[in-house]
C-alpha cells in the first residue's frame, strides 16, 4: 500500500516507522530517528532527512545496518528468506536461478568481502545486473575499509531512495530522478 507524503507528515511515530522502516534493511531505527525532521517538503527532503539520520548515527549503529543486508545471491536468497524488498531487488538484477558455478563464485567473493570488511558487500541491486555485480564485487575487494564503509552507506542511500519511490503515492516523486545529494 502506498502512502501520501502529507499522511507521513501528519501521522504518529508508529505509523511513520511502520511505513518507512523497511527502507533501511532490518533497521527501523533510521525511520524512528528521521521522524523528528517532519514536516518534509517533498520526497527528496524526506530521503535527505532519513539518510542524514543514518549518517549521524555512530559507526556501531551503521555497521549493524550494513550487517542487516543479505549477501547478493546468497544462501538466504536461495532459501527464500529475504525481505520482500530484497527479494524483488535481487530478482530485478537477475540474481535468482543462477547456475551452480556462478553461485559458488559469488559465495566465495561474498565470503572474502565479508571477511575483509566485516559486513556484506552492498550494492543497489536494482541499478545493476549479474555482470556489474560481479565486476563491482571484485573491484571493491581492493578498497580500503574506510572507503568500503562510505561505499556501503552510499549504496544504502540508493536502495532507500528506490524503496521510498515504491512506498510513496504515485506523483510524489519523479521516479526517474536520483535522490538529491
Amino acid at each position: 500500500m502506498r502512502i501520501a507524503l502529507a499522511t507521513l507528515n501528519g501521522c504518529d511515530r508508529a505509523t511513520f516507522v511502520a511505513a518507512l522502516g523497511p527502507l533501511f534493511e532490518g533497521s527501523p531505527w533510521v525511520a524512528e530517528a528521521g521522524f523528528e525532521g517532519r514536516p518534509f517538503r517533498d520526497a527528496h527532503h524526506l530521503h535527505q532527512g532519513l539518510c542524514g539520520a543514518m549518517q549521524r548515527a555512530g559507526s556501531e549503529r551503521q555497521l549493524a545496518l550494513m550487517r542487516a543486508h543479505p549477501d547478493l545471491a546468497g544462501r538466504l536468497a536461495r532459501q527464500g528468506q529475504l525481505t520482500a524488498e530484497s527479494s524483488r531487488e535481487q530478482a530485478a538484477a537477475g540474481l535468482v536461478g543462477l547456475a551452480p558455478e556462478v553461485i559458488a563464485e559469488l559465495e566465495a567473493l561474498n565470503a572474502t568481502y565479508r571477511q575483509r570488511f566485516g559486513f556484506p558487500f552492498i550494492l543497489c541491486a536494482r541499478l545493476n545486473n549479474l555482470e556489474t555485480v560481479r565486476s563491482a564485487l571484485r573491484s571493491r575487494l581492493e578498497s580500503t575499509p574506510e572507503a568500503e564503509h562510505r561505499n556501503a552507506l552510499a549504496e544504502i542511500e540508493k536502495i532507500a531512495w528506490l524503496r521510498l519511490v515504491d512506498v510513496l503515492e504515485p506523483g510524489a516523486t519523479d521516479e526517474t530522478s536520483e535522490p538529491a545529494s
